[in-house]
């Protein structure tokens, strides 16, 4: 397997676009996305748990209920959620690019993003499809993910290549995420494309698998949005032999995936609104791999911890604390904590208790933009990981006049 350009484009048979429609007040930035696979595919998403869902939700699940779709059509800079109109609005999107592309609108996934409660004005979008469509590129995909960014300062994008009965297959992601960030799922767009042959209902489990162990694993300020969606379009257009169970060629296909999705949700914690650091926790040897997530998952989520890796402060103590309300009735007299980073690394927490270690090397590895809280809980063999960030000024800053 390696890492190759191309992004959702990189598998066989799919194109993507984005444009300024005129949602987004600044000229500069795109608001309209497109991607679009040449010959029907396979599809599944996971979706925000959040009670309260933008509309778009609710017309991609009725849309990919078959397990199919064609396409998907995003756009950014209102979330259309909370709208009264909001389904009629989205579906309205589905045949708008439905009619120019010459499909049904019922094949298209449908999303946006952005400020919540705001109507959203379908002019614009109407205006603008037929150029949108008009630049469906197999170099499109970068302009597809600059249109789904809100606050996003990165672009995230990445595309693999592995090989499956002798034929190369590929699988491209791209995703938006910055705030509103937290577990189940996050405040999220994530689009996935693959050339794989892949049973439909197949490829739904695995998905919500991979999801429980990597977006589901990134927090940023522990709000859960309303519009959050992962889907994947599987086409076959590789052409390996379908894969209907478990087997080698199913291990390959998910360790493809989850490469693809690892690398997004990383991106998606580094991007963490005001961000400096990517916080990345790794719990070892838990008891059981619930446990491990529910750990991990809290020492992410401190805003204590979060708040002295912005400092670079070996406050070793403020992970105990969150792995003690974490509620898994873990043995506290037996964990071990570490900071790592590519300047080196400092034991600072041996059973639970402190131990001598230089300060001045601490600041030295926790001054580095990328973050390793190593925790060995001593209680079994499960592991798991979470991803975060530092919180900083420019959070209140960046959230305080969001909307205005």
């Amino acid at each position: 397997m390696r890492f190759i350009e191309g992004g959702v484009c990189a598998p066989k048979g799919f194109k993507a676009a984005g444009i300024h429609c005129g949602i987004r007040k600044n000229k500069d930035k795109k608001d309209l996305s497109l991607i679009l696979s040449d010959k029907m595919a396979c599809a599944g998403a996971v979706y925000t748990t959040n009670l309260v869902k933008g509309a778009p939700i609710a017309v991609t699940k009725a849309n990919i209920q078959d397990g199919k779709a064609i396409g998907m059509i995003c756009n950014s800079g209102n979330a259309n959620t909370c709208n009264s109109n909001g389904v009629e609005i989205a579906e309205k999107m589905c045949a708008l690019v439905a009619e120019a592309t010459g499909y049904k609108a019922e094949d298209f996934i449908v999303a946006s993003t952005g400020v919540i409660g705001q109507p959203l004005d379908i002019e614009p979008i109407a205006l603008h499809m037929n150029e949108l469509c008009s630049k469906l590129s197999e170099n499109g995909s970068k302009d597809a993910a600059y249109g789904i960014m809100t606050t996003d300062t990165r672009l995230k994008e990445i595309a693999v290549e592995f090989e499956l009965g002798g034929k190369i297959c590929k699988i491209g992601g791209i995703a938006k995420g910055s705030g509103m960030i937290h577990p189940n799922m996050a405040t999220m767009l994530v689009f996935i494309t693959t050339d794989v042959a892949i049973d439909s209902d197949l490829l739904k489990t695995i998905l919500k698998e991979n999801a429980d162990n990597t977006f589901n694993m990134v927090s940023v300020d522990g709000d859960t949005s309303t519009n959050d969606m992962l889907s994947i379009m599987a086409n076959g257009m590789a052409g390996n032999e379908i894969i209907m169970s478990a087997g080698p060629d199913l291990d390959i296909f998910k360790e493809a995936l989850l490469e693809v999705t690892k690398y997004l949700s990383r991106m998606i914690a580094k991007d963490g609104e005001g961000a400096t650091k990517l916080l990345e926790c790794q719990i070892r040897n838990a008891a059981t791999i619930k446990d491990a997530r529910v750990l991990a998952k809290s020492v992410i989520c401190s805003s204590l911890v979060k708040a002295a890796m912005f400092g670079s402060d070996a406050n070793w103590g403020r992970i105990l604390c969150a792995l003690g309300y974490a509620g898994t009735g873990a043995d506290v007299t037996k964990i071990d904590v570490a900071f790592k980073s590519k300047a080196g690394a400092v034991k600072v927490c041996k059973n639970g208790s402190g131990i001598e270690f230089s300060e001045e090397l601490a600041k030295i590895v926790l001054s580095e933009d990328e973050i390793i809280i190593d925790v060995n809980m001593n209680d079994g063999h499960a592991e798991a990981t979470a991803w975060g960030c530092d919180l900083t000024y420019d959070y209140v800053k960046i959230n305080g006049d969001y909307r205005t």
